[in-house]
């Protein structure tokens, strides 16, 4: 019998209850992105708080301006997340329901389409107010790799997004009718947890190593170059785990069972990996790129 972890019986709900008819719930998934948010968000005004640290003993953003632009944040997060999972993952059934794409609390959030709202919103605060984009765009980038630390440990306790199929012996039985559709004649299906995979190298790796280059290194003097990093770091561990990590429903067949969205004879790119590339080119750009006062 192959080792295997059994899933930890954690619900997906911390509490639930109701009120005149009407069913309330927080779920993990949702306290990751109040955490993220409010812990990002001081994490930001502490650094803003620490001149010295930026270009010039200059901070970017002064509390007031810090506070209106996490609320932009926000909704761009949730409207880029959501738009970006229609158009990238889910677009014959938005074709088929246009009005599936509000409801939001089915499901479905994509983190590229996510992060393309956060890059137009910093990009028109920053413009109507006049702030150094660089510099704003570098705090965030100190800040998102906690956001994705949160995000990919709720992911695993929600039981979704789990890997591929493999025989590892910290392989995690998922629980679901989907998880356990191996495609393939095992006793028990056992998965990456690649949710961990990705909470290690776009969390705890990249965190650490934006925040060490932040505080000890003097990275945030050089704008951009903390902005780079994340795109180049995010972008290379996202594309890694893709090997792992079980491929969309939709991009998944018999004649594709690895889940390409392009396919070249044996060789493809998922669609994790084909939206990562241009995160990686740019990283590059950004930090090999000459340091410019924007």
């Amino acid at each position: 019998m192959r080792a295997s972890i059994p899933f930890p019986d954690i619900s997906p709900e911390i509490f639930s209850f109701s009120v005149g008819g009407f069913e309330f719930a927080l779920r993990w998934y949702a306290l990751a992105y109040i955490v993220g948010i409010v812990a990002g968000w001081q994490i930001i005004a502490w650094l803003m708080r620490r001149p010295k640290l930026w270009p010039e003993s200059t901070p970017p953003m002064t509390p007031t301006l810090l506070e209106n632009f996490m609320t932009w944040i926000i909704v761009a997060v949730i409207l880029g997340g959501r738009l970006g999972y229609v158009f990238f993952y889910a677009f014959d059934a938005f074709a088929a329901d246009p009005m599936s794409i509000i409801r939001v609390w089915e499901g479905g959030m994509s983190f590229h389409g996510g992060f393309a709202g956060v890059i137009v919103a910093t990009i028109l605060y920053a413009r109507r107010y006049k702030l150094p984009l660089g510099s704003v765009a570098d705090s965030l980038a100190i800040v998102a790799p906690l956001g994705l630390f949160l995000g990919r440990i709720a992911n695993f306790i929600n039981g979704e997004l789990w890997g591929r199929v493999t025989d590892v012996p910290w392989a995690v039985v998922f629980p679901g009718e989907a998880a356990q559709n191996c495609l393939i004649m095992v006793a028990e299906c056992a998965r990456h947890p690649s949710q961990l995979y990705e909470a290690g190298l776009e969390g705890l790796v990249l965190g650490t190593l934006i925040a060490w280059l932040a505080l000890k290194r003097g990275a945030l003097r050089k704008r951009w170059f903390l902005t780079g990093l994340f795109f180049l770091g995010y972008g290379l561990s996202r594309y890694i785990v893709e090997f792992f990590r079980q491929p969309d429903a939709q991009f998944v067949s018999r004649g594709n069972p690895l889940g390409y969205a392009y396919q070249w004879g044996d060789w493809g790119l998922t669609m994790g990996q084909t939206l990562s590339l241009p995160m990686i080119l740019i990283g590059l750009v950004l930090v090999l790129w000459p340091r410019r006062k924007t």
